[in-house]
């Protein structure tokens, strides 16, 4: 899961209100070129979003977000949810997916947070909000002292196309979070093209950085 997370960059963290809204969704952030959703529970629509997706669009990668709970959990596990995100760290939690068998993310915002992770396994965490809390520049005073310990971080709460670029060349990110990609607006319209466009524009943004890393432009 850390190394799909990686390989694409970018994930989109959704709120959908409208089980109906699932597939076309789903086709606009694979046309676009990204490969997996965040669905948030944040809606009493997330896990049967969660089961469509799963079940009608193998080739995304689902990922439940704003697990607080067990039953979130066990409901986003049961859904088909290949992975589960948190805003905060919760070590009940974290014990409890691991149980069940569900990779999770826990939200980090301090040294303590930080190094809790790590003592309970979790090598991949979510910074939040991370725009608030001081971004490219306080992940890496955080990569400084941790970053030998194999942590990435996936910054989430303020990422938009104006950053996007800083956070994505920034060492300790393994991906970016973002709703920016699909609004909850542009989900009520059916504004599918504009997801899309979205997507592709993230995507060669992705793409370009990778590129001149490998030739070391």
């Amino acid at each position: 899961m850390h190394g799909r997370l990686g390989a694409v960059g970018i994930v989109p963290v959704v709120a959908i209100e409208n089980v109906d809204q699932a597939l076309p969704l789903a086709d606009a952030l694979l046309d676009g070129g990204i490969p997996l959703i965040e669905v948030t529970f944040r809606t009493n629509a997330a896990a049967e979003v969660i089961r469509i997706l799963s079940r009608e669009r193998p080739r995304l990668l689902v990922g439940a977000g704003t697990v607080l709970t067990q039953e979130n959990a066990e409901a986003a596990f049961k859904a088909g949810a290949q992975f589960a995100v948190a805003p905060g760290l919760n070590p009940k939690m974290v014990r409890f997916a691991a149980e069940l068998g569900l990779p999770f993310v826990p939200g980090v915002a301090t040294p303590s947070d930080i190094e809790l992770a790590l003592s309970l396994g979790c090598r991949l965490v979510k910074f939040f909000p991370t725009e608030l809390l001081g971004g490219v520049e306080m992940l890496m005073a955080f990569y400084g002292p941790y970053g030998h310990t194999g942590v990435q971080f996936i910054p989430t709460g303020g990422v938009n196309p104006d950053n996007l670029e800083a956070y994505l060349r920034c060492e300790a990110v393994a991906a970016v979070g973002g709703t920016w990609l699909a609004k909850r607006e542009h989900l009520a319209k059916g504004q599918w093209d504009e997801i899309r466009k979205r997507c592709n524009t993230a995507v060669q943004t992705v793409q370009r950085l990778r590129a001149a890393r490998t030739t070391g432009a």
